[in-house]
This record gives C-alpha cells, structure tokens and sequence, in this order.
C-alpha cells in the first residue's frame, strides 16, 4: 500500500537537512515564505504538473511554485499557449493568475541546498506527493519535469521507475490509469543551454491537452 501523509506543516522536520536550510533561510530573509511550498491551481485539475523543489528565490521566496523565476517564466508562458491558464504571469503569488484544469506540484516541496535533495528526501517527501495527486477526483494525466519527478511520479503509483525510460515528450501508461508525460525541466540552465526551447517545452503541453476528457 502507498503511504501517504497530510500537507506538510510550515516546521516540518522530517528532512533534518531541509528543515535546517529553511531555518538558515528564514534567519537570512525573513521576508520570504520559508516554509514547505503547497501545490497551485485548479482542485478540479485533470492534468498535474510535477517539478523537483522550490528554487531558493522562486517558490521558496514567494509561496507558490515556479513562481519568481526563470523556470517560472517558461512554465507559465506554456500553460497561456495551450489554454490553461487566465491571466498575466508577474512573477509574484499574488498576480491574479488562475490555471484552468491544472495543478502545479513539486517532488520535494522545501527548498534543497543547491536545488539537490537527497534519495532520503525524495524518498521522505513522496507520501505527500502520493496525497496531493490523489486529492485531485479528476486527475487523468501528469507532466513530470526532470529524471527526478518523473522516477517519484512512477514511484508514488507502486511502480519501478526502471521500467519507464525518462525521455523529452515520452508518454507511459501508469498503474491505475493515468497517464505520464515527460519533460526536460524548464530550469534555468536548461533554457540558457538550449537544451529545452519553448517550442519543445509547448510541444509536450500540447500532447497533454490532446488527452483532455
């Protein structure tokens, strides 16, 4: 059986390493959010979109994922593309955005010295990963961001992650139904290397909304 957990408390204390980075993070910048960042978008979504962890000035600053930086930027731009998304991206948690049918997710959700958790954390933070998905009555389809969310998204639904080879726009069939679209990650270095373009990056989104109910 899965397990699964309630959302994470703003003190989580799980990840010993996590939970001290945050402590040093809200000592540095009080300002911040600092805290476990919490899924964002449509409760009724149909689609999950699921990255690695808050970036120590995006999410990890503002309190809403992918939110106040680069990857940020190109996430955003590509849910207006396909439909998914009312509103104009600033950057900011309180810009009025709304996604329509989505919702946006983390494998980790507290911030991670240089943006690398840990097997253990990974490991640690998938029964939220496994309440959040299942908390979505509508939920048919997932984007994972990178190696690391697509091996947690294969995990959360009891399946080996060896057994579904991670690949830019790969789609597979997951345990229980629901289908799971892969995507480099829209980092920063990913975009500035040409690595993920915007092209590509709306080429998987496409392919998701083709699978819309």
């Amino acid at each position: 059986m899965r397990e699964t957990r309630a959302k994470p408390g703003r003190d989580c204390d799980l990840c010993p390493r996590l939970a001290g980075f945050r402590i040093e993070q809200r000592d540095a910048q009080p300002a911040w959010f600092n805290a476990p960042v919490p899924g964002f978008g449509d409760p009724e979504a149909w689609l999950a979109v699921v990255g690695l962890a808050p970036g120590l000035t995006g999410a990890n600053r503002t309190g809403r994922p992918f939110t106040g930086d680069q990857a940020g930027g190109m996430l955003y731009k590509a849910l207006a593309k396909v439909g998914l998304m009312s509103g104009e991206y600033g950057g900011h948690a309180d810009d009025g955005i709304a996604l329509d049918g989505v919702m946006i997710l983390n494998a980790v959700q507290c911030v991670p010295p240089q943006n690398k958790p840990t097997a253990a954390e990974i490991n640690m933070c998938r029964s939220f990963l496994v309440s959040d998905l299942d908390r979505l009555p509508k939920l048919t389809t997932i984007i994972a961001l990178g190696t690391i969310a697509h091996a947690s998204v294969v995990r959360a639904h009891g399946a080996v992650a060896g057994h579904y080879k991670f690949g830019h726009c790969a789609a597979h069939d997951l345990p229980g139904g629901r289908h799971l679209i892969d995507s480099y990650h829209c980092s920063r270095y990913n975009q500035n290397t040409g690595r993920l373009t915007d092209a590509m990056f709306e080429a998987v989104f496409a392919r998701a909304v083709e699978r819309r109910p």
